[in-house]
């Protein structure tokens, strides 16, 4: 019976436990994205709080899929170096690491962009920044695809142990995903297949730039919560069974977009999120984020149903539950009863980053998060990541 603290293989690359780091915007990148000595820092400690794989915040590939002001970037060669420095401090605490390559789609802002973000579709307007997208054109698709596999050669380079593509929460991949979001007619819409073609011509070209034994995982959002149908979790196992038989080494479920905060449950800090938009955005920002708070009440494990939908469809590749993960005994449950591989945590670790030590070393169990989710309003605000709830709670 496998136990949390048992190894397990993604791809080739042994992790020595079940215990992932979600990626996790840190709002610590200097203006052009480049590794800071704070987050060097922040990784170290983690690494050295025992979690079997980190991935640290998304990486933007290109200039144009920017999400955050002081977002890190593998979108050129001059990212290399402060990258290498961050995984060899993780290797030289005995963690393995994967990068999180992504672009913010719909959801860069035109203010760090100066121009119209992109996205498969021109629908609608972006619910936080309001901003309209414009839609891709062939020409913009493929160069994209190819900035991800520049991505993930980058990554390569930098001595990274695996990789992972953002295909959650909103942004492009997940947006030509989504039905919600795509509304195109062309090869890349219109139909699952034609939807799931971005992700599948990015994986296949990122395979292609990698060695043959480098893992290649998948963050996939289950349920998009959009005002109309988007992604559900019986779309997502269709998606995931796709994935399988491309051969990625691993597959991350989440959910949630910027249409809601459903993504992290708990409390939702209204005001102090407010405070990150135009003055005349706040009061309507506050009453949407109000109207929200029963849907968005804390809830255990709240992304298991879905895991259980796809965990059928997962032969011979490890399924990794985030969301509302806290207490020792839920996740023994879920992993030695065959429901899902790994664990992965994002708002403990930035509480508790020895949290997984403490577990090994029967210290505590259960992790002294309360999902007040004030850590998500500082990175909205571009502050960087901390807890920023009082330790004597």
């Amino acid at each position: 019976m496998p136990s949390l603290f048992q190894p397990i293989l993604l791809g080739k690359v042994e992790i020595k436990n079940r215990f992932v780091h979600s990626a996790t915007y840190e709002a610590m990148a200097d203006d052009e994205g480049a590794i800071t000595d704070p987050m060097m820092r922040r990784y170290s400690q983690l690494a050295r709080g025992k979690i079997g794989l980190i991935i640290p915040g998304h990486l933007f590939v290109h200039s144009l899929g920017k999400a955050h002001k002081r977002q890190a970037g593998l979108h050129s060669d001059a990212m290399v170096p402060g990258l290498k420095k961050l995984v060899d401090t993780v290797h030289e605490h005995g963690g393995k690491i994967a990068l999180q390559l992504n672009h913010g789609g719909r959801q860069s802002p035109r203010a760090i962009l100066g121009r119209a973000p992109l996205a498969p579709s021109n629908k609608g307007r972006d619910p936080v920044s309001l901003n309209k997208p414009a839609q891709m054109d062939e020409r913009q698709i493929l160069e994209t695809i190819e900035a991800f596999a520049a991505g993930a050669k980058r990554a390569h380079k930098s001595g990274a142990d695996a990789l992972q593509l953002h295909a959650a929460h909103g942004y492009l991949i997940n947006e030509f995903l989504s039905p919600f979001f795509n509304r195109r007619k062309d090869r890349w819409g219109g139909s699952a297949a034609g939807r799931f073609r971005f992700l599948k011509e990015t994986v296949m070209q990122v395979q292609k730039a990698l060695p043959d034994d480098f893992p290649v995982l998948i963050k996939l959002s289950t349920n998009d919560f959009t005002p109309r149908t988007g992604i559900t979790p019986d779309l997502a196992a269709v998606y995931a069974k796709w994935l399988v038989e491309l051969g990625v080494a691993g597959i991350e479920i989440s959910c949630g977009t910027y249409y809601n905060f459903q993504t992290i449950r708990g409390e939702i800090p209204g005001a102090k999120i407010a405070r990150a938009l135009p003055l005349w955005m706040r009061l309507a920002a506050r009453v949407k984020m109000k109207i929200q708070t029963p849907a968005n009440r804390f809830k255990e494990a709240y992304n298991l149903q879905a895991a259980q939908t796809i965990k059928p469809i997962m032969t011979g590749i490890p399924l990794i539950l985030v969301g509302g993960l806290r207490r020792l005994s839920q996740m023994e449950k879920v992993i030695s009863e065959g429901t899902i591989d790994m664990i992965s945590m994002s708002r403990p670790f930035i509480r508790e980053p020895w949290l997984v030590r403490r577990f090994y070393e029967g210290k505590s169990t259960e992790s002294s998060c309360i999902s007040c989710n004030k850590c998500f309003a500082a990175m909205f605000n571009e502050t960087p990541i901390r807890c920023y709830q009082s330790h004597s709670n």
